[in-house]
């Protein structure tokens, strides 16, 4: 069964997509930690990071750097962090969260965006890649 984000890739189910390449994609998370917390996923719908081929488990690491610089150069942080957690979709994807405190990693506290504001923000991030 397709994952939630194969169903994105695909285009069946709408984003804020941030950047793409034949490989990857970033979006924004819409049930954010913090404001410009994104998400880097594989298009290759594998479950877990370690059961990633090394090339390809690589290249996700590079394109979340890029990703990252550019949320860092758009949101106010003190640090992006970075997780991978896996457990509420089985497809491998990398948190990237601003962070101003610990608690913005906990997956606890969540920040309320609307449309137009999640549509700059992707703007504003894109700008900075």
């Amino acid at each position: 069964m397709a994952s939630i984000f194969t169903k994105i890739i695909a285009g069946e189910i709408p984003c804020y997509k941030i950047a793409e390449d034949d490989n990857f994609i970033a979006i924004l998370d819409v049930n954010p930690n913090a404001k410009g917390h994104a998400l880097c996923i594989p298009k290759q719908e594998i479950n877990k990071i370690f059961d990633m081929e090394e090339t390809l488990y690589l290249g996700l690491m590079k394109f979340s750097r890029k990703i990252a610089k550019a949320i860092e150069k758009t949101v106010p942080c003190k640090r992006i962090g970075v997780a991978v957690v896996g457990l509420e979709v089985p497809h491998v994807h990398v948190h990237l969260i601003p962070l101003h405190d610990m608690d913005d990693m906990r997956f606890q506290r969540k920040v309320a965006l609307s449309q137009e504001e999640f549509e700059k923000l992707v703007s504003d991030i894109r700008s900075n890649l």
